[in-house]
């Protein structure tokens, strides 16, 4: 049985439909890339997963239950965590205190001054612990969201845009931290625009467009695809 299942869903703002028929089944230990142009409905993908946004039909499964209508909250507790694209850290506490947040409100059992401690060195924000967030730099910001999410101990982690705004040899360093992540057990859907980042890592790619899963499958057979070649350069789905 999967770990998450998308089943058909849809949401509409208005006359705007977002998410159109879209399905999708990670496995436990998966690692999922999705890619897709600016306004593919990415994101509203990932509030449909974690509950902040309800579908207007269609089903969400997580580890064996109807998730649907079950709000964000119970959805961390069952294990789902996210980060977001615009990291927005409590800055007027350290990174510590950020990340005990997570630490106290998630899914995981046990001591969660010790979690906040194990994360910190997991994400390699440990030497950060008695930082204010407000003065970090973007890099150490995004690993400080990355963390928070990590600390609520989840079963599925969401990264949107983790790799946004860094540097080649910032990039490379985050990605060791999401290997590491992996490695533990943790599964993980990320969307990102910085392809190459997501080939490195990925064992499967999903094209968003128009709120429509385009295409699913090994990441270099989707990127040399003709229907990846027609979204992101306009080219002739003959070529």
């Amino acid at each position: 049985m999967a770990l998450l299942g998308l089943d058909s869903l849809r949401k509409s703002y208005g006359a705007l439909a977002v998410t159109q028929d879209f399905s999708l089944q990670v496995e436990a230990g998966d690692l999922v890339g999705i890619l897709g142009p600016n306004g593919a409905g990415k994101t509203t993908l990932f509030n449909l997963i974690t509950g902040t946004v309800r579908p207007d039909s269609g089903r969400v499964q997580f580890d064996g239950r109807d998730v649907t209508t079950v709000d964000a909250s119970q959805r961390c507790h069952m294990g789902i965590a996210r980060s977001f694209q615009v990291p927005h850290p409590f800055v007027g506490m350290t990174v510590y205190e950020n990340i005990l947040v997570g630490a106290t409100f998630g899914r995981g059992a046990g001591d969660p001054r010790r979690r906040a401690l194990d994360v910190m060195q997991q994400t390699g924000m440990a030497a950060r612990a008695n930082t204010l967030a407000g003065s970090l730099t973007l890099l150490d910001r995004k690993r400080l969201e990355m963390a928070r999410a990590l600390a609520a101990d989840p079963k599925l982690l969401l990264l949107d845009e983790i790799a946004g705004g860094l540097t080649d040899s910032e990039c490379v360093s985050l990605l060791e931290t999401i290997r590491d992540i992996h490695a533990t057990g943790v599964t993980i859907i990320w969307i990102e625009h910085v392809v190459h980042a997501l080939m490195s890592v990925a064992k499967r790619l999903v094209v968003v467009d128009f709120g429509r899963k385009v295409i699913e499958g090994v990441p270099a057979e989707v990127m040399a695809s003709s229907a990846v070649k027609s979204i992101y350069m306009g080219e002739d789905a003959l070529d």
